[in-house]
């Protein structure tokens, strides 16, 4: 069959392949075909665009217009009005919202639950602050509390949900997802997160880092929406990148893939709590900026700096903007090794806008080699909500129950 690139966006496409019977194929089972890829598409992406469908699909409008009429009234889709860059659009998602997925992610200083149905929206959610080294068997069971408290708010079972995803600030092994480096969590490393949490609530969990969970959620229903390559660069009291490739989540068997934070940028610098010295991490890391800015503020948080900054304090301005700096040459390193069409900065530290994402862009386009290729850097779209609905993502993926092609023929 032959590949089309589609233009999905002003940088970024996606390889389709448009249907084609053949001599020997029948025109019934070319429509099945479509209509598969069509419900296999809404239930990837939880709700998308008729005009999305037939640019990621690589159906004709048309054909795809043609699908989704005949799939709502057989009840296996619902369509909206909505509006997509000033134009008028039909939303289409599943109609049938056969089992509730879980994403958790805990972070370092906070933890965010959201619950969603088949259609991926998320239907209730719960942020709740963490102490500064958490303890491992508190949180998670604040964890599994969280999760049946949201569950019953909806009036559901437990039984009812299909799956759990978890995302953790630390690199996660892919095949064991546990933390592979000792020092980044420390008490965490010896504990099988998914394993305590499968036993708690009785469900299947699969867990993830961080950093790749905002890939994911930025890929699925953000910015990275549709890009074949691009990076999800958290900024906050760590660093750390998730990689796209292929229009794919890129995870290696050691599960360190896009930890930049762990580049070393100061050969005589600090030890960093992976034991490298002079890491990234170490140079604008949140302890890193804090210390810059106790003599002339003293004591602060990170909240406190991110506060002042888009305030307009100068000093706080400074060491963002200085810390951009430096995570947009590690940026450009990483930019040339990949390629990536499109950079999103997520993380608190992107509450700080231009302030910090100016410096990053200019670090990028400053070298000669980048510059021909207009890689964007841009805002997370999904905001403090990325890793959550990543780790959401994921667990639909390896737990939502599949449609049959029967559904819709």
């Amino acid at each position: 069959m032959p590949r089309e690139r589609v233009k999905e966006s002003p940088n970024c496409y996606v390889w389709a392949v448009e249907g084609n019977a053949g001599p020997t194929g029948s025109q019934a089972s070319l429509r099945e075909a479509n209509s598969t890829r069509v419900v296999d598409t809404v239930k990837r992406y939880g709700h998308i665009t008729q005009v999305e469908l037939a640019a990621v699909t690589g159906l004709s409008p048309a054909t795809i217009s043609n699908i989704v009429r005949q799939m709502a009234d057989q009840g296996v889709v619902q369509t909206r009005n909505t509006v997509r860059s000033g134009r008028r659009a039909q939303m289409v998602t599943l109609a049938r919202s056969t089992a509730l997925t879980v994403g958790i992610y805990i972070g370092r200083r906070l933890m965010r639950v959201d619950l969603s149905d088949a259609s991926q929206e998320v239907t209730a959610s719960q942020v709740l602050p963490l102490p500064v080294d958490h303890r491992v068997d508190t949180t998670l069971d604040r964890a599994a509390m969280l999760v049946m408290e949201l569950t019953e708010g909806l009036d559901a079972e437990l039984s009812e949900i299909a799956g759990i995803g978890v995302a953790l600030p630390a690199p996660v092994d892919p095949s064991s997802q546990r933390i592979v480096v000792r020092g980044i969590m420390r008490d965490w490393e010896d504990i099988d997160v998914r394993d305590v949490l499968s036993r708690r609530l009785n469900r299947d969990v699969v867990v993830l880092n961080d950093a790749d969970a905002g890939a994911l959620g930025e890929l699925r229903y953000g910015a990275l929406r549709g890009c074949a390559e691009g990076v999800y660069l958290r900024v906050s009291y760590q660093t750390g990148a998730g990689i796209v490739i292929g229009g794919h989540l890129h995870q290696t068997s050691h599960g360190t893939a896009g930890e930049i934070g762990h580049v070393q940028v100061d050969p005589q610098g600090r030890i960093c709590q992976c034991g490298g010295r002079g890491c990234l991490n170490t140079v604008v890391g949140a302890d890193a900026l804090i210390d810059l800015l106790r003599v002339s503020r003293g004591p602060l948080t990170l909240r406190d700096v991110i506060t002042a900054a888009n305030e307009g304090d100068p000093g706080c301005r400074q060491v963002i903007g200085d810390a951009g700096s430096m995570i947009g040459t590690v940026l450009a390193d990483m930019a040339t090794w990949i390629g990536p069409e499109r950079v999103v900065v997520g993380g608190e530290l992107a509450e700080t806008g231009e302030v910090l994402m100016a410096p990053m862009r200019e670090a990028v386009r400053g070298r000669p080699l980048l510059a021909p290729t207009q890689i964007e850097v841009v805002p997370s779209v999904l905001g403090t909500k990325a890793e959550s609905m990543g780790a959401l993502a994921l667990a639909m993926d390896r737990f939502g129950q599949p449609y049959s092609s029967q559904e819709v023929t």
